[in-house]
């Protein structure tokens, strides 16, 4: 069953990881998908190409610095000529690294904040008419951390706390024609980096996850695409964290 046949999504930071994931999930359910990326070009074309064998002129890929009001502007602009349109747009991409007390810089600020908070908001803003002439949907990627806080990580919880607001004001500003939702993903994926994230940081967290485990990228895309096709959820953001919150 094609839940989202003739629908066209835009996830940003779709090259890698949850945002690939959930690529293929969309697009298993019959969507046409625009893989937004920046630096990560090669997964992106690879990406591409596979959707596309699966189903012809079904992907494209687009490349832009989020950093940038004009690319920003641009990108949806490009994403909306297309596919003639656009059904969902999926605030995907997100910087994270630790900031630790005494060493944060402005651009550190810059950085966090720009990718988790300004692009979400401006792209949602330069989509609007097109999302509100399909009736479409926004679906923010927020965080538990939104919510509590990570040692040295200080900007980057305050910016998803921004983003989760984000998603609160933009379902009051954008109804009845767009809803707005988010996905508070846990421990899913450990950074690729180890100094984001250390081992012992890591078997910490763990302890704290009644379910004693992480996650994976398919339980945050399968829960984007309950969201996709559930028409009276507006607001929400859902956490996915195997009940890490309950502590």
């Amino acid at each position: 069953m094609n839940l989202l046949e003739n629908k066209t999504a835009l996830i940003t930071g779709a090259a890698r990881r949850i945002g690939a994931q959930t690529a293929r999930t969309l697009h298993e359910n019959g969507a046409n998908l625009i893989i937004h990326y920046h630096q990560s070009a090669k997964e992106a074309e690879n990406l591409t190409d596979e959707l596309n064998h699966q189903r012809t002129d079904s992907a494209i890929s687009l490349s832009a610095d989020l950093q940038l009001l004009d690319a920003i502007n641009q990108l949806a602009e490009n994403a909306i000529q297309a596919f003639d349109g656009l059904d969902l747009l999926i605030n995907n991409a997100s910087g994270f690294y630790p900031t630790k007390l005494g060493e944060i810089s402005e651009s550190d600020w810059d950085e966090l904040m720009g990718s988790n908070i300004k692009a979400p908001l401006f792209l949602s803003q330069a989509c609007y008419p097109a999302l509100k002439n399909s009736k479409g949907q926004i679906i923010n990627m927020v965080d538990i951390h939104a919510r509590q806080p990570l040692k040295d990580h200080t900007i980057y919880c305050c910016a998803k706390a921004a983003n989760a607001m984000l998603v609160r004001s933009l379902a009051k500003e954008m109804a009845p024609e767009v809803r707005v939702n988010g996905v508070a993903p846990g421990a899913i994926l450990w950074p690729q980096d180890e100094n984001e994230l250390d081992t012992d940081t890591q078997q910490k967290i763990l302890k704290n996850i009644p379910l004693a485990k992480t996650g994976n990228p398919k339980n945050i895309a399968d829960t984007i695409l309950f969201l996709a096709n559930n028409d009276y959820i507006n607001g929400q953001i859902i956490a996915v964290d195997g009940g890490r919150q309950l502590f």
